[in-house]
């Protein structure tokens, strides 16, 4: 069991110690399963809304050490064996953050609700923004659907040309340079 509400407590200081924001974390995988678990933290540098593949590192070098850290002095944030995973959102990145729905106004939309609304559960559509804490998405019919944040399962950008217009581009460096080391026979 991962206690994410203690884990992103615990986290979210490192990635702001680094300079980045926390987006997003979740643990994938059943602890009753085949042990591919994951803890997965996804993050983004607000300059670019991304990471590239040094700072991905580097805040799984930070998170990785706090963690063992508390687990040496006895807390155990999550149960079982897991692995670490750190990521940038993409483009098509989650929406998490109240600041998401405003930042992400105009671009295409799938939410899934935890109750439906007016008959629905799962909204797709142009993202209108959020007003307090009421969310509005204009739907392919143009109705106007508006539901509390509170009541959002997950949400998701759709890769659109326009959302890809609107991106800065992925910064790819780097990723050339991963390489394989070969194992000498004893």
């Amino acid at each position: 069991m991962a206690d994410l509400a203690r884990l992103k407590e615990i986290i979210e200081p490192e990635a702001k110690a680094l300079g980045f924001d926390l987006v997003r974390v979740i643990m994938t995988g059943s602890e009753a399963g085949d042990g591919e678990r994951a803890l997965q933290i996804m993050a983004e540098d607000p300059a670019t809304g991304q990471l590239v593949i040094e700072q991905c590192a580097e805040l799984s070098r930070a998170v990785s050490a706090r963690i063992d850290a508390l687990e040496e002095d006895g807390v155990e944030l999550v149960s079982g064996n897991y692995h670490l995973e750190v990521s940038s959102p993409g483009i098509d990145r989650p929406l998490t953050r109240r600041k998401d729905f405003t930042q992400w106004a105009g671009h295409e939309v799938k939410i899934a609700l935890t109750d439906k609304i007016d008959g629905q559960r799962n909204i797709r559509g142009t993202l209108e923004g959020i007003d307090g804490d009421v969310v509005t998405v204009k739907n392919k019919g143009s109705k106007r659907v508006t539901f509390p944040f509170d009541a959002i399962h997950s949400a998701k950008l759709v890769l659109t040309d326009a959302l890809i217009a609107a991106t800065k581009p992925i910064d790819t460096k780097g990723a050339d340079e991963i390489s394989e080391e070969e194992k000498a026979d004893d």
